[in-house]
């Protein structure tokens, strides 16, 4: 994890300030200037202040020593709030739709699935993979927009703005969530709907299923009991391999549905150029993206008794 982490940082922190155009530029589209001697004093004290006026490799030095022996992500170039507080303070929004929209993927994925293995090449298998295809086919954000514009010009339904704390209104808070999570959730349903029914269709065709038939056990305990569990250990690995793509779609969701989430306020840093911050999220998520797959990893020993970890 180490090493990942490391390179990670790296990359994450190079890339924002490849982008064209600078947060000084930014900051210098505010004022005005009658000459230009002034307005080149001002670059350079902008510069010094923030901590630009030296070589890319020395701000990240900086950077990793503070994260280090401080814990500190640094703060923001325009609002010098702390960003690890401008991350922690979101991070509840984000987490709590990227939890239900997994929710949401498992709910559609496993019936659906486990249906069309041991219904296989019949017509609710065929319906099954088709709507697989359908929901990896969707983007996320073409669907969203559409839940947003067609109900708010026909009925005048629009998401709420203002975001509901689960604390205060418990239900009012799932009504604000359900739809962006589900959203979210169909474009994750599919490739988890295609891996269950290949890997169920792989463990039915095993020695030990055909012995619990003979015995004489029932179709739901078969399927339950002794085959679900084996088939789950590869679904459970791209569970933890779309954690990215939630992340991601947490990005462009939080946009369309007004969510004060981690992933509006990163879509915000990059267009301000506020370098911190987008190092920040971008480590933080990294960091939560390798420890739920060790967690994962570490999972599989009680899936299978088979493994051990020496």
């Amino acid at each position: 994890m180490i090493p990942t982490f490391l390179v990670a940082s790296v990359i994450v922190f190079c890339l924002i300030r490849f982008i064209p155009g600078d947060v000084i530029d930014q900051m210098l589209k505010e004022h005005e200037y009658r000459s230009e001697v002034s307005r080149e004093m001002t670059v350079e004290i902008l510069r010094k202040e923030l901590g630009l006026d030296v070589p890319v490799y020395v701000q990240y030095a900086r950077w990793l020593r503070d994260l280090f022996l401080h814990g500190s992500l640094g703060n923001s170039l325009w609002t010098k709030e702390p960003v690890l507080h401008e991350i922690l303070r979101r991070w509840p929004v984000t987490l709590e739709l990227g939890v239900l929209a997994i929710l949401v993927a498992l709910a559609i994925a496993f019936p659906v699935g486990i249906y069309s293995a041991i219904r296989q090449d019949t017509a609710g298998d065929y319906l099954g993979r088709t709507l697989a295809i359908l929901l990896v086919s969707v983007p996320g954000f073409w669907l969203g927009t559409l839940i947003v514009v067609i109900p708010s010009i026909l009925w005048g339904w629009s998401p709420k703005v203002m975001l509901i704390k689960f604390t205060e209104d418990p239900l009012g808070n799932l009504e604000q969530f359900i739809v962006p999570a589900s959203v979210l959730g169909a474009a994750l349903s599919g490739v988890t709907m295609r891996m269950t029914r290949t890997m169920m269709l792989e463990v039915l065709r095993q020695d030990y299923i055909r012995t619990a038939w003979a015995k004489g056990l029932g179709e739901r305990l078969v399927i339950m009991r002794h085959a679900l569990k084996n088939a789950v250990i590869p679904v459970i690995t791209i569970i933890g391999l779309q954690l990215p793509i939630v992340v991601g779609g947490a990005v462009i969701i939080e946009q369309i549905f007004a969510l004060p989430g981690i992933g509006r306020l990163l879509l915000t840093a990059v267009t301000a150029r506020d370098y911190p911050i987008v190092s920040g999220i971008m480590v933080f998520l990294a960091s939560f993206i390798l420890v739920v797959n060790l967690v994962i990893d570490l999972c599989y020993a009680f899936l299978d008794p088979r493994i051990r970890y020496r």
